[in-house]
């Protein structure tokens, strides 16, 4: 569970609960701005089994005015889409990172104060079969 601090707007949580791929930034703690841009790393696992990328969904949503509001699950609701489109991670020289892209989003202008939420919906096929997965974090 990652939680960020918003400057006039309470605290971020975003959590990471799949396999597929994970938020490594913000880190929690992070503090931003409504209506600022931040830029979200999602992480994908180095794997041996094969996989195609298909796409990534970023979105934001408003969990409540209390720091201790709880935020439903991803899997159930992403909120306002921040990114939808490709996903394309890399392993960077340099870096002791597994792969990972960078994505620059804007907070919502209109974010209330309070606990926010960012979620990620990860799509993939996977193995020689091409099995379809679907992850949230």
């Amino acid at each position: 569970m990652k939680v960020l601090n918003l400057l006039s707007l309470g605290a971020l949580l975003a959590t990471a609960f799949a396999q597929g791929a994970d938020i490594g930034a913000p880190a929690d703690g992070s503090t931003v701005r409504r209506g600022s841009k931040i830029i979200v790393e999602i992480d994908r696992p180095d794997t041996l089994t094969g996989s195609t990328e298909i796409a990534i969904v970023i979105g934001f949503l408003f969990c409540g005015q209390s720091l201790t509001s709880q935020c439903p699950p991803p899997s159930e609701i992403l909120g306002t889409i921040l990114y939808n489109g490709n996903y394309t991670p890399e392993f960077h020289t340099g870096v002791m990172k597994p792969p990972h892209q960078n994505f620059t989003v804007k907070v919502p202008s209109s974010a209330s104060l309070g606990k926010a939420q960012l979620g990620v919906a990860h799509f993939s096929l996977v193995g020689v079969s091409f099995r379809s997965t679907q992850s949230f974090a």
